[in-house]
């Protein structure tokens, strides 16, 4: 039997035969399943985050969710390895339909998954099993795709062929923003963050069953099949791949000189942007997945144009100077950025000088708030409150045992409380916060309960007592907001004045379309230029006999750690430094030490052969 390579060679430029379509078509529309799964927990993540951890601080929730997020990420070499050696052992077709139904049925778990309200610390933990399953069926999953074009398509057109799994990870992405944003659409918010976010998940089982179908109507890789009919194949691929040189240089190199780079970037161009709008900008949910999904539709194309060019002058350089050009260029773009999608947020933090000073025992630099015996002190939940309102602030330390300070101009604030610091921003004119006045009947039993909880300080029970009556006395009423300020009640007291401080998002009347969405689309730009052509260079770096397990590794390393753990990362970057552009280093390091390792000791790949 001939080869991919040798069958195609005369046809080199000729496009795509009728089997390499059907190829490339069945298999990126699994791939792009499997992309909408794994993301739909990463776009979700800020909404369910409170669910099933338990409650208190808010940034410490989300950081739990990135970090049970990034768990799913870390886990992927390990999937790499394990679905690697079974692609290169029994076939590329059979290993990557087993890692799109354990990622199916991973992903429809999540939409089941009882809160930790409902059952406690059993919640967590069932979400990070999920998670994990996630992770390791990806793991399998993108090399076996990568793979099996590859070794379908004309050597000369392997860029362009092998483009178009690049482009599902995006898609996949899309339409993850697709449905999510469909389903809030559609129904109040307190619904969707109650239970309305289940349905983006419990969806995945129509999209799992169409995906197994395609792919079940795949033919083996007939470069696999020629390998196992000489007898060439090999019996130990985690050996070979790692263990013997010089493939075990290559695996290194690759990792970083080559997809090290690739991840931060991705990352950084499609969900840190996602994150920096959503979160620190303020910018409502519907408005940003509108102009991150706006850039991603006009940006996608381009995986394919970086594919296709890299056929004519070579894969890694293409990769090398996205790598370069997003490093350099991050903290204009995000700053730029900030500018066009909220710029009375942007005028406030220019005209206002804001400081948190602590006792320095009180800061902890926190990325894994989940774990046990993680305390958080004064400072942690001072940078909480400001972290989360899109607020760049210095920090200066006070002696041993002072409580935290807050000042803003000339107003200082000394101890901490939400409601105290989030109203002297109210105060001097951050646009983000509004501040209410109301007025609630109380019954005798409302004030016995609110005067008890006063006087044990215990805030909570007097939250609970004000939103009973409330809610009693108008059962349409909402609940009060986190922040609240409540003036005094005296025995026999009828009414309660509370104030509540709540989050008004950014005004998308000023937002200035046009140059956010180029920024955005910029940034996806580079994306496209270190991913798209990365499956072709990797699949052609490695023999037949171990690409699966040896093009797999770096490629999940480089994407599950280093970009995996990005938005988990950059996020406690922030939160510890005060500045909101602090987390763009991570990727700008990591993306630097690519560019240097890559051009001094890898060469391109172009031209080679995937039958050696």
């Amino acid at each position: 039997m001939a080869t991919a390579d040798a069958v195609h060679t005369s046809k080199r430029g000729a496009g795509l035969t009728r089997e390499e379509r059907f190829v490339v078509i069945a298999s990126s529309t699994g791939t792009i399943f499997e992309w909408y799964d794994f993301y739909l927990y990463a776009t979700l993540a800020p909404f369910f985050a409170a669910l099933f951890f338990p409650p208190g601080n808010d940034t410490a929730a989300l950081l739990s969710a990135f970090a049970t997020y990034a768990a799913g990420f870390l886990v992927r070499p390990f999937g790499a390895l394990f679905f690697g050696r079974l692609g290169d052992l029994v076939g590329r077709k059979y290993t990557f339909l087993v890692t799109i139904l354990v990622m199916g049925i991973s992903t429809f778990g999540v939409g089941l998954l009882p809160t930790y309200s409902q059952i406690g610390f059993i919640a967590p933990v069932l979400l990070v099993l999920l998670r994990l399953l996630q992770g390791l069926a990806l793991g399998g999953e993108y090399g076996g795709a990568a793979t099996y074009v590859a070794e379908h398509a004309q050597s000369g057109r392997r860029g362009f062929a092998t483009s178009w799994i690049q482009t599902t990870a995006t898609l996949g992405f899309f339409m993850s923003l697709l449905v999510i944003g469909l389903s809030r659409v559609l129904m109040p918010a307190a619904m969707f963050s109650e239970w309305g976010w289940r349905i983006p998940f419990l969806v995945s089982a129509v999209l799992l069953g169409y995906s197994l179908w395609v792919r079940l109507k795949l033919n083996e890789s007939p470069v696999f099949k020629k390998m196992k009919e000489e007898g060439k194949g090999s019996t130990s691929p985690l050996r070979d791949s790692f263990f013997k040189y010089p493939n075990n240089k290559l695996v290194l190199l690759a990792l970083l000189g080559a997809t090290a780079g690739q991840g931060v970037i991705w990352y950084t161009g499609q969900f840190y942007s996602l994150f920096f709008l959503n979160i620190t900008m303020q910018v409502d949910f519907l408005t940003t997945y509108m102009l991150v999904g706006v850039a991603l539709l006009l940006a996608t194309p381009f995986f394919v144009f970086w594919g296709t060019l890299s056929d004519r002058i070579g894969r890694l350089y293409i990769i090398l100077a996205g790598c370069l050009i997003g490093a350099v260029s991050y903290f204009a773009l995000f700053g730029a950025l900030a500018g066009a999608v909220n710029p009375a947020l942007t005028d406030y933090q220019a005209k206002t000088k804001i400081e948190v000073a602590a006792d320095p025992a009180q800061c902890h630099f926190i990325i894994f708030s989940a774990w046990p015996g993680t305390t958080y002190g004064d400072c942690d939940k001072a940078k909480d409150a400001l972290t989360k309102l899109g607020l760049s602030f210095s920090s200066s330390d006070l002696p041993a045992g002072s409580a935290a300070t807050l000042s803003v101009n000339d107003t200082k604030v000394e101890g901490f409380s939400a409601f105290t610091w989030q109203k002297a921003l109210v105060d001097s004119g951050y646009p983000n916060l509004k501040a209410t006045d109301s007025t609630i009947a109380l019954t005798a039993d409302d004030v016995t309960k609110i005067l008890a909880a006063q006087a044990d300080k215990k805030t909570a029970d007097v939250t609970a007592a004000l939103n009973a009556a409330r809610l009693a006395a108008d059962p349409k009423a909402k609940k009060l907001a986190a922040s609240y300020h409540i003036d005094a009640i005296a025995e026999g007291a009828t009414e309660a004045k509370v104030t509540e401080i709540t989050s008004v998002p950014a005004d998308t009347s000023k937002i200035n379309w046009p140059v956010a969405v180029v920024i955005l689309w910029l940034m996806v730009i580079f994306v496209t230029m270190v991913y798209g052509p990365i499956a072709a260079y990797l699949v052609e770096l490695f023999p037949t006999k171990i690409r699966y397990t040896s093009m797999s590794l770096p490629y999940h390393i480089g994407n599950g750690w280093f970009g995996g753990l990005l938005p988990l990362v950059a996020t406690a970057m922030v939160a510890n430094s005060g500045n909101i552009y602090q987390g763009l280093w991570f990727p700008i390091v990591v993306a630097l030490m690519t560019v240097v390792i890559g051009v001094l000791f890898l060469r391109d790949t172009k031209g080679k052969l995937v039958d050696e």
